[in-house]
C-alpha cells in the first residue's frame, strides 16, 4: 500500500495524461474516467517501487485496461444495443474532450483503426519515441514504425477529404 500523499501527487500529475490515453482507446469519457480510476486503485494496491518509470508503468496499465474493456462483454453488449435500438447517442463530455472533438485532426485520429491510432497518439500527442512505444505496446520497433506510416497515410487521406469539403463550402 502506498501513502496517500504519493497517490495524490501521482493523480494530480498524471490524471489528464492517462485520461487522454484511455479516451483515445474507448472513445467514451465516462468509461475513460472509470479506467483511470481503476489504474490509480491498482497503483495504490500494488507493490510498485518508484524507479523513474512511473509514467510508462501507468501508461501501460491504462492501455491494457482500455484494451480489456474493448474486449469485454459489457462493451460488446453496449455496441449491440446501440445497433439494435439505434438510440440517439447522448454523451455528457467534459470541456476538455468537447474542445478536442471540435478539432478536425482529433476527429481524424479517432477514425483510425486501433493499432494505427495507438501509434499516432503515443508518437505525436504524447511525444514518445518509437522505441518507447514499442516497449509500451510490447511490439517490435519496426511494427510501430509501420503502424505510424500507415496511420499517417490514413490521416492524409481523411484530412485531404476534410480540407476538400471546407474548400467546397467556401
Amino acid at each position: 500500500m502506498k501513502s496517500s500523499g504519493f497517490i495524490e501527487e501521482v493523480m494530480h500529475t498524471y490524471t489528464d495524461y492517462l485520461f487522454r490515453i484511455a479516451y483515445y482507446y474507448v472513445k467514451d469519457s465516462h468509461m475513460a474516467e472509470d479506467i483511470v480510476q481503476d489504474v490509480f486503485m491498482k497503483l495504490y494496491c500494488s507493490n510498485y517501487v518508484e524507479q523513474g518509470e512511473l509514467k510508462a508503468y501507468l501508461s501501460r496499465i491504462t492501455a491494457n485496461a482500455s484494451k480489456d474493456y474493448l474486449k469485454s462483454w459489457a462493451y460488446r453488449k453496449i455496441k449491440l444495443t446501440e445497433k439494435l435500438f439505434s438510440k440517439e447517442n447522448v454523451l455528457h463530455r467534459d470541456r476538455l474532450v468537447h474542445q478536442e472533438e471540435l478539432n478536425t485532426i482529433d476527429k481524424a485520429i479517432l477514425a483510425l483503426p486501433l493499432k494505427q491510432r495507438e501509434a499516432i497518439v503515443y508518437y505525436y500527442l504524447e511525444s514518445l519515441s518509437t522505441k518507447e512505444i514499442s516497449e509500451l505496446v510490447e511490439r517490435p520497433e519496426s511494427t510501430v514504425k509501420s503502424r505510424l506510416k500507415s496511420g499517417r497515410d490514413l490521416l492524409k487521406q481523411n484530412l485531404a477529404k476534410e480540407e476538400w469539403e471546407v474548400l467546397l463550402h467556401d
